[in-house]
């Protein structure tokens, strides 16, 4: 159950839940802002947790408004799309086969059956970018395990809500957003090099920024790059 709660001007979602700690998140496009809170937390804790984080919320709402977003995709001829940061025009031609993607020159051609929806042309394209992914990311981790001293066990590629990555200390397990191959690839590698660097600094404390500057100095360099590029036009719900 979802109860709302306001600090100010900003409204606040607040759902209880079978957890031990307090979450705060702030969901693009618009901001919106919720708080998953453990059930025997009295709602006026909450409001003070908010309060504690009010300048927090202001500052990462003011972020993503101000983020450039991609306008919705209507799978068109000659609509841009991305491969590791170079831009394609897009073209579908239908055939009686099963759906691929190739690219031609400048042109990104989605080869799909006759008919094809629009969610079918989307989950075939974001398939697509899912296997791009795969092909490149393994090469990354080997090269930057003996560098940094971890194993990584395995690797998930998934379209995620509000991060490029994350990672799972324990498993030992690193996950990666799909939108990622529509970036440079010097912003995946940072990702990736972010991702493991958790493996051995499970925090963003002093220690990994030191560890980051060790062996990717120009790593604030390519966060402020991803920070710039088009985010997806998707309204996160969680």
């Amino acid at each position: 159950m979802t109860t709302q709660i306001k600090i100010g001007d900003i409204a606040i979602d607040v759902v209880r839940k079978e957890i031990k700690n307090i979450h705060l998140s702030v969901y693009p496009p618009a901001g919106r802002v919720r708080i998953s809170a453990p059930k025997r937390m009295t709602l006026d804790n909450i409001r003070v947790f908010a309060i504690s984080k009010l300048a927090w919320i202001k500052k990462q709402q003011q972020k993503l408004q101000g983020q450039v977003r991609e306008t919705p995709r209507e799978y068109l001829d000659r609509e841009s799309h991305y491969l590791w940061g170079m831009r394609y025009l897009f073209k579908v031609e239908e055939k009686d086969a099963a759906a691929f993607v190739s690219l031609k020159h400048n042109q990104m051609v989605l080869h799909i059956r006759q008919g094809a929806s629009d969610e079918q042309k989307r989950n075939s394209l974001a398939e697509w970018y899912r296997e791009q992914l795969k092909i490149v990311v393994p090469p990354l981790v080997s090269k930057w395990e003996p560098l940094l001293g971890v194993k990584v066990e395995k690797i998930f590629y998934q379209r995620m809500k509000t991060k490029w990555g994350s990672c799972n200390c324990r498993a030992r397990n690193i996950r990666l957003n799909t939108e990622l191959a529509k970036k440079l690839p010097e912003c995946l590698e940072y990702v990736v090099v972010h991702e493991m660097v958790h493996l051995l600094e499970s925090s963003h404390s002093s220690r990994f920024v030191a560890l980051m500057d060790r062996f990717m100095p120009k790593w604030k360099f390519y966060k402020d790059e991803l920070s710039r590029s088009p985010l997806g036009h998707e309204d996160w719900e969680e």
